[in-house]
Formats: structure tokens, sequence, C-alpha cells
């Protein structure tokens, strides 16, 4: 397949004119250098997408750049012998829309030591409503276990549950045995959440204790909103619980003592996805394709989207208004 001449893509600015984001038409020599090239088919729009399409986080490192840190399609041109014309494959992370091109863009060059070939029991729609979220949920299970996280020592709770990285966590922990409790601001998703996995749904007020301890409740869990909330769910988990800490939608500060680690042996964990090694990537989406793939993926993508409604997804979802995860359609 020819790649044309000219093609659409979003892309990012940061100039003398301003920070600023839109459709524009670019050429496949103006994308980063990479030895695959595939037609996009689908990307997601995630936390840190938002971020940096609006420009309320320092997400990218070099401007300009076409958004999107998720892409999925099929492979037109490469370089690589391990790819050829035809191949359906994807990508998370691993720098697009930080210091290279990402995925929002109807043709995208990519790094073959980056690009997985899809796993077999994975659509190419399916890997993307997944994408980084999905990946992150599944890495954070991953270290879970790794750090002999088991079932016996309580329900885990995840916070920000009605998000993407939640409610994909949800789906994926109660998948893999656990019994997953959700913390929400949103009482009237309560539904939704309990459809997708979660046997309790609770409120923030869950979680806002101030002392450095507490009554054990939960057996470990994955947070995605930072402050506050985390410094409470640690004060809560049981002993040698594990919790997972992937985001900061709330806040990057974190306000606690030692008293959990030292007394109860609780583990803090860090999931930084973007930048897992290629070994460990592998084999977490051999896993979201087999034994850990959700059983409501069609239900958590609550909404899909084109390229042109880009700029009117990313404030909804940093404005906490956004439900599961949105798909883009390239």
């Amino acid at each position: 397949m020819t790649v044309p001449a000219a093609f659409n893509a979003f892309r990012i600015h940061n100039d003398a004119a301003g920070y600023r984001g839109g459709i524009e038409t670019v050429s496949i020599d103006e994308l980063a250098p990479g030895e695959v090239v595939i037609k996009t088919a689908y990307s997601s729009i995630n936390f840190k997408d938002a971020l940096a399409g609006t420009g309320e986080g320092k997400i990218l490192r070099s401007f300009p750049l076409v958004g999107g840190i998720d892409a999925a399609g099929h492979v037109v041109a490469s370089s690589d012998a391990k790819f050829k014309e035809g191949d359906a494959v994807l990508v998370t992370g691993c720098g697009l829309s930080e210091t290279r091109d990402g995925g929002y863009s109807e043709y995208a060059r990519l790094q073959a030591k980056w690009t997985i070939p899809l796993p077999a029991g994975l659509s190419l729609r399916e890997s993307m409503i997944l994408g980084t979220a999905g990946f992150t949920a599944a890495l954070a299970l991953f270290r879970l276990l790794e750090n002999r996280q088991a079932p016996e020592l309580g329900p885990l709770a995840v916070t920000g549950a009605t998000g993407g990285v939640g409610s994909l966590a949800l789906d994926i922990f109660s998948r893999a045995g656990f019994e997953v409790h959700a913390i929400s601001g949103k009482p009237e998703q309560a539904d939704y959440l309990k459809s997708i996995g979660a046997s309790q749904v609770l409120g923030r007020d869950a979680l806002a204790t101030a002392r450095p301890m507490e009554s054990a409740r939960f057996g470990g869990g994955l947070d995605n909103v930072g402050g506050p909330m985390l410094a409470s769910l640690l004060a809560q988990t049981a002993p040698y619980g594990n919790v997972a800490s992937a985001g900061l939608a709330a806040s990057h500060d974190l306000g606690t003592t030692v008293m959990p680690f030292i007394i109860r042996g609780v583990s803090l964990l860090g999931i930084a996805s973007a930048g897992t090694a290629r070994a460990i990537r592998d084999e977490i989406w051999q896993r979201l394709a087999s034994d850990w793939k959700p059983a409501h993926l069609d239900r958590i993508c609550t909404r899909e989207v084109p390229l042109s409604e880009l700029p009117q997804a990313f404030p909804a979802m940093l404005a906490g208004g956004s439900l599961g995860r949105t798909l883009v359609v390239i």
C-alpha cells in the first residue's frame, strides 16, 4: 500500500503564537523517524492525552508533535524484517506524544522495538479500548502479584474507579480472582461500576481519614488520584498488602508517615507504564488477550470520537466528566 502524500493528524504546537492543537495536513516525512509505518485504525484518550492536548500538563518534550499516546493499525511499510505489510500491530506509550509523533494521525511512523504484534484474542478495536489505561491496570496487577498479593489478604480498592484505568482495573482484577471495591465520587454510577466487576461501591469518604494508621480494611489496591486518598488507602491496608500508585488526578502530593510500611509491612508500588521493558510489555499484552482480558470492554467503551472531536473531549476528561474509555476512530 502506498502512503498518500498528505493526510490528517491532530498536531500540537507551542511557539510565539501560543500553545494550540488542531487537525492539520501532514506528510510522512514530517513525522518522527521509525522503521514501521501503519495506517492507523484506532487510538484512545487517556488523562495524559488530555493534558497534552490542552497544555494543562507539561507532557510534550518537543514541538510540534502529533498527539496520542496509543496507536493501533495495519502495517503499510516496514524496513524491519519482523513486520510485513498487512500485519496488525499496536503501540502504547514508549514516547508517543512526548518525544515523538503519536497516534492521532491517519498514518503513523513507529519504532520497531516498541511495536507489538496484535495478540491473538484481541481485535484492533479492543486493543485500543484497553490502550495505555488497560496496560496500566494490568501492569499494576502484574506488580501486585509479583509482590505476593493474594485474595486472602482482603479486597482490593480502586480509586478513580469510573475513569479508564479504574474501570478496566475493576474488570481485570475481578477476572484474576480478587474481590474489588470501587472508590468513587460519582454515586450515580454505582450500577455501572458493579456491572464491570466491583463487589462494593464506596464513596470518597471511605478514604477520608487523616490519621497515619487505621483499622485494616483493604488487602491493597490501585490508586489513580494521589494526595490524601492515597495516604488514607495506605493507612487502611492489611499487613503485607500492596498499593499500586498509577495516577495523580487529584494531586501529585503524598503526605503520609512511615507507619504503614514499618508496622504492617505495606508496600507502595510505582506503576510507570510508558517505559515498561519490552519483555514485560509482551507478557502483559498476552495476558490481556487471554486470562486477563476484560469481560466488559464494550460497556467500558462509553464514547467513540473522530479526530475532529478531540478538542471537545479533552476538557471534559480533565474536569472529571468522562466515564470509562473514549475510543478515537481514525
